[in-house]
């Protein structure tokens, strides 16, 4: 089955909405979808709400009149990040309300998700589809024959938030993973992009690679549904040169006490005092002490002279402004025709 077969209200090129932890909720989730996109609530670890975000999610789905395959499905997904999210909760609320999706990430062992797609395939019937975020080819090869996942997100090293502390961008990283699933006989899995995406250059160059999809999540920390902080908002658009200004790390983990992640994984964020306070990545007494202070102050406790986690991608200096999530939309679509004409044209003058 293709993408466009699974979630039938999509629109071409596929804009996936990343599930970004109490980011990307069910205001986000709905309205990426009701614009043609996949939208994704980003539940996390602490999944205890999952059913309360459902059910608000369910009912923005009605008055967006959105189409799912199949009626009883709820034409959104939700992610978990693995290592510290409930099962049994989290099968509760999925067989309540059968998203059309649930997206896997960071287990402590990939063979953990063997016991999470048994379930949710068991408790929907196979009508929630299983999606599994990888950062390496060696991961791809090894979930994709132990969970046999309906969609492989390949996600490249230039990802906001968290991913792997080594790993390819997705330029190197999704054609291998690709030519690796082909080689094992697994080419019918299909095949999204993730990391450092952020407008239509980024997606047709995605799409070019063989992407079924591309998956946002910084360029809609920008979009008027995020969950999102002012202040936060502001850093990002007040970003540049994102290859610079942004770095993978496990400072912001330490100072927000979330600290239970596999040791392989990072979060990238934009550099500021709190960052730069963490000689050689050790965190200080006085240095938590400060983060504790900057979350008193509001929207200013971000920004490069704050402290406040400011998780962005590469691709954060390519942001401007903030829009509905259906204008981004628009814009990337707009940006996707024009470059697939402008490739037409220089081919018809070979």
């Amino acid at each position: 089955m293709s993408l466009q077969q699974d979630y039938p209200w999509v629109q071409s090129p596929i804009i996936v909405g990343a599930p970004m932890r109490l980011i990307s909720l069910a205001p986000l989730a709905v309205a990426v979808s009701k614009a043609g996109g996949i939208g994704f609530i980003g539940i996390g670890t602490d999944v205890n709400d999952l059913e309360a975000h459902l059910q608000e999610a369910s009912r923005l789905v009605k008055e967006a009149a959105i189409k799912a395959s199949i009626p009883t499905t709820l034409p959104i997904g939700v992610g978990f990040i693995n290592w510290g999210a409930d099962l049994d909760t989290a099968v509760r609320a999925i067989i309540k309300f059968q998203p059309a999706a649930v997206w896997f990430f960071a287990p402590h062992k990939n063979s953990d998700l063997v016991t999470w797609t048994e379930a949710m395939r068991e408790a929907t019937q196979g009508q929630t589809k299983i999606w599994i975020q990888v950062g390496s080819v060696h991961d791809a090869v090894e979930v994709v024959k132990s969970c046999r996942p309906d969609v492989i997100v390949a996600q490249g090293s230039d990802a906001g938030g968290h991913g792997l502390e080594r790993g390819a961008g997705i330029i190197s990283l999704l054609p291998e993973i690709a030519d690796a699933l082909r080689d094992e006989g697994f080419q019918n899995t299909s095949l999204v992009a993730a990391g450092g995406i952020v407008e239509g250059r980024g997606v047709a160059a995605c799409l070019g690679l063989g992407a079924e999809g591309v998956v946002m999540g910084t360029r809609f920390l920008s979009s008027t549904e995020a969950e999102i902080a002012r202040g936060y908002q502001t850093a990002i658009l007040r970003a540049r040169d994102g290859g610079v200004s942004t770095v993978r790390s496990k400072v912001y983990d330490t100072l927000r006490g979330t600290t239970g992640w596999p040791e392989r994984i990072g979060g990238r964020g934009v550099i500021n005092q709190s960052l730069l306070d963490a000689k050689d990545g050790k965190v200080t007494e006085e240095n938590k002490k400060a983060y504790a202070q900057a979350l008193e102050e509001g929207d200013a406790g971000w920004g490069e002279q704050g402290r406040l986690t400011t998780y962005a991608g590469t691709g954060v200096g390519l942001i401007n402004q903030v829009q509905p999530v259906t204008a981004i939309l628009e814009e990337i679509r707009r940006q996707v025709r024009d470059i697939e004409f402008r490739i037409s044209i220089r081919q018809s003058n070979l």
